[in-house]
């Protein structure tokens, strides 16, 4: 009785609020309330008030945007065209494309478009090129995630020549082809029709052969009268990275900024096509280089950069002192005098991240006090060699704000009270670590700002743990958005309740292959988070596999349940083996919503290329 008579009153004082909003000018409704809070999701929240800020924000904002930003949703064509109709200033637009057609663009494809970003292009074909290059020819930047729908490389090659040769101010150029069986050809010869305006180019994936022949193509022009090209960003998905190419980037593109080459091989590299030290030394001629990633990728083959040791680092660090941020993954022969070698010398380091290196071990860290580099972000991804005893050194670093550990399993809580005193770090991964509840209880009373927290596979930990972390009066419940339980058996309806209660923060959730969590655990996150005040709702949550969850668990997913919910995974799981009806009517209630049945990552970052609209 006492909260249906607090309910009333609420709705009464909510009512007298919106009748007084209602009487407030519209001048001072635009000037002093909407074109203060300019982010389209709390526009549209404050437009659902009262009649007159719906109509204010139909009106007198939302034609005068020049940005918008919908990557967090897929919307299909309906949706998107009540959308994008409001809008009469666009010059900037990001979309997320999985349940878009190429024809559902065309109407917004104008000359006032500069910027153009589009994501998780699984419908759309190489044709919406062609459309881009007549409608925008002033754009400058360009970003498209396409999948790979086995059309003919040269039909995909004319119509990316087609759209340079008619976007003539391009800067910025990403184009990518996703899929399990790509062919690399897709960008032969994009050398012969770039602009010279363009600055930064990320194309994946391409032939190393392209590869050379468009550095060589991009070669600044050595005569002062003459208007090449000023490359400062490339970045490229390669089948091989080999000493030949950087030759080629190192002598042709000097002004190079920014390098970031990946390779994913399918056996192992001839000795005359990979890469050894040599290739490295030859970066030296880059001069203004400040940010370089190296990685082979395990995706194809297990192999390594073999043919590069501690010599190979010395010579890098070297000639490359100017260096902000290194990213470097498969050195598998480089032992820690090379890693060491970059910490010391590079006096600018801020980001260091480090993959599959089988011999770095805490000796690469042992001096780091005496380093004279600021470290902002640390990931030591796959290094089983890596101790607490390198984390407690990191911890000197007070500026560090990105520590990610996945994969460092003699990780222990030892290290955790050094963690719990970096008043900057806001994203901590300690995936596979050997932490238990009492680590947990450290980081729980500790005030370290974590907003993303990675506990997956750390089998030790238990619900009393969520508890300790959540309950310990530290500043971990006052931050934490994002948490990741995923593979965790020690976790069960109890810990999910722990969560719904004191995780007012917290939008997203990850508790795949969690066996004991049942739909006890869904509905407290359905419907208490719904009731508690000042509480944030879930975006993104995923149960992959979650194997005691039933199938009338799938009836928490229609309405007024999980308000703000835009991403469910929920492969594996017995909400799938429902009939299609009921999934049917849900994604007519929820338009916005994304159901994910395929087991991909948080927001479908992969595998969205597979999934049908």
């Amino acid at each position: 009785m006492f909260f249906d008579r607090l309910f009333l009153e609420r709705e009464e004082e909510r009512e007298i609020e919106v009748e007084m909003m209602d009487g407030l000018p519209s001048c001072l409704i635009n000037e002093e309330i909407l074109w203060k809070m300019l982010d389209l999701q709390t526009l549209c929240t404050v437009a659902c008030v009262s009649k007159s800020l719906r109509f204010s924000v139909d009106t007198e904002v939302l034609p005068y945007l020049d940005s918008l930003d919908l990557s967090i949703v897929s919307i299909d064509e309906h949706a998107l065209y009540h959308i994008l109709s409001r809008f009469k200033s666009l010059n900037t637009l990001t979309l997320n494309c999985q349940r878009l057609y190429g024809s559902s663009l065309l109407p917004f494809l104008a000359p006032q478009i500069q910027q153009l970003n589009l994501f998780s292009c699984s419908l759309l074909s190489s044709s919406v090129l062609n459309s881009i290059g007549t409608n925008c020819p002033f754009l400058r930047v360009l970003a498209v995630e396409f999948a790979d729908h086995g059309s003919p490389p040269i039909l995909f090659r004319k119509n990316v020549a087609y759209m340079l040769n008619k976007c003539q101010y391009l800067e910025r150029l990403s184009l990518k082809i996703k899929g399990t069986e790509v062919d690399a050809s897709a960008f032969q010869s994009i050398e012969f029709s770039l602009p010279r305006s363009i600055k930064f180019l990320k194309l994946k994936p391409m032939l190393e052969n392209n590869a050379i022949h468009l550095a060589n193509r991009l070669s600044v022009s050595k005569s002062p009268s003459s208007s090449g090209f000023v490359l400062q960003f490339l970045s490229l998905l390669l089948d091989v990275i080999t000493d030949r190419l950087l030759v080629a980037i190192a002598n042709s593109l000097p002004l190079l900024v920014e390098l970031h080459l990946e390779d994913r091989p399918d056996k192992e590299p001839l000795p005359g096509l990979d890469l050894t030290n040599g290739g490295l030394h030859f970066l030296g001629s880059c001069h203004f280089l400040t940010d370089l990633s190296l990685k082979r990728s395990r995706q194809n083959y297990q192999g390594s950069f073999k043919r590069i040791n501690d010599m190979g680092m010395f010579l890098l660090s070297q000639r490359c002192k100017a260096l902000e941020s290194v990213r470097l993954s498969g050195f598998s022969k480089v032992s820690d005098a090379g890693f060491a070698s970059l910490l010391h010398t590079c006096q600018k380091l801020k980001k260091f991240e480090v993959r599959n290196a089988f011999l770095l071990s805490d000796l690469a860290f042992h001096d780091l006090i005496q380093a004279p580099c600021t470290l902002v972000e640390v990931r030591l991804l796959s290094c089983g060699l890596i101790t607490s005893e390198t984390v407690k050194k990191l911890a000197f670093s007070r500026s560090l704000e990105v520590l990610d550990l996945c994969g460092c399993k003699s990780v222990a809580d030892s290290c955790l009270s050094s963690i719990s005193c970096l008043q900057r770090l806001t994203t901590l991964n300690l995936t596979g670590a050997d932490i238990t509840d009492s680590g947990l209880s450290v980081i729980g009373q500790g005030n370290t700002p974590i907003s993303y927290l990675c506990l997956r596979g750390c089998k030790r930990i238990t619900d009393k743990g969520i508890s300790f972390l959540l309950c310990g009066g530290g500043a971990i419940a006052q931050t934490l958005s994002s948490l990741d339980l995923g593979y965790m058996p020690g976790i069960s309806d109890n810990g999910i309740l722990t969560i719904a209660t004191f995780g007012r923060e917290i939008t997203e959730l990850c508790i795949r292959s969690c066996f004991y969590v049942t739909d006890l655990a869904m509905r407290a996150l359905a419907t208490k988070r719904r009731s508690q005040d000042r509480s944030k709702q879930l975006c993104r949550v995923d149960v992959f596999n979650c194997v005691g969850l039933s199938a009338d668990a799938l009836k928490l997913l229609r309405k007024p349940l999980f308000r703000g919910l835009r991403w469910i995974g929920i492969g594996k799981t017995h909400l799938t083996s429902k009939e299609d009806t009921m999934i049917t009517e849900i994604q007519k209630e929820r338009p916005w919503l994304t159901l994910c049945m395929d087991g991909c990552e948080m927001q479908c970052h992969d595998g969205w290329q597979f999934h049908s609209p």
